[in-house]
């Protein structure tokens, strides 16, 4: 993940504990994530984790990897770096009494929370306008009803131009 993307992290959730400190306020945590707050975690600075609601996890709960709250907390280290890994892991399902009650994922995927959906610009009455701008790039760029551009992206696809939409400063 980008140092960008760092930036937008904290400034949307605040400075992110280490494992350690995370651990010192494990019981909180939780207890924050079931009342709806998301929590930033790092170890060693580059590896980024989150502890979410398990409201904000999309999708069916079955199949995915599940772990006790105790055992989250012993290994909470080794979760965070294989969170932060590049491949997509997916969430870690943390339960208490095999009952589901947060969730651990990469941070990469809050990044991804920001960025709007091109589905959901277009139901609200957006345009969004690709171009192809050289032989491997293309750009998306979504446009108020007035005509006012709101968010733009660029990649090797439509498909990864429209996923890079970023909002506009």
């Amino acid at each position: 993940m980008s140092d960008t993307s760092y930036t937008e992290l904290v400034a949307r959730l605040g400075t992110p504990l280490g494992v350690e400190e995370a651990r010192a306020q494990w019981g909180r945590l939780v207890r924050a994530a079931q009342d709806g707050e998301t929590t930033p975690i790092t170890r060693e600075r580059w590896e980024w984790a989150a502890l979410i609601p398990i409201s904000e996890v999309s999708g069916p709960l079955t199949g995915l990897p599940t772990l006790a709250l105790s055992t989250v907390r012993r290994k909470l280290g080794d979760l965070v770096r294989q969170a932060a890994q590049p491949y997509d892991s997916g969430p870690v399902i943390l339960t208490r009494h095999r009952t589901p009650v947060a969730a651990l994922v990469g941070a990469r995927h809050l990044v991804d929370r920001s960025r709007p959906a091109p589905e959901d610009l277009l139901r609200d009455g957006h345009t969004i306008l690709l171009t192809h701008l050289t032989q491997s790039v293309y750009s998306a760029v979504a446009h108020e009803p007035d005509g006012k551009p709101i968010a733009s992206g660029q990649g090797n696809s439509v498909n990864e131009a429209l996923r890079r939409l970023r909002p506009l400063a």
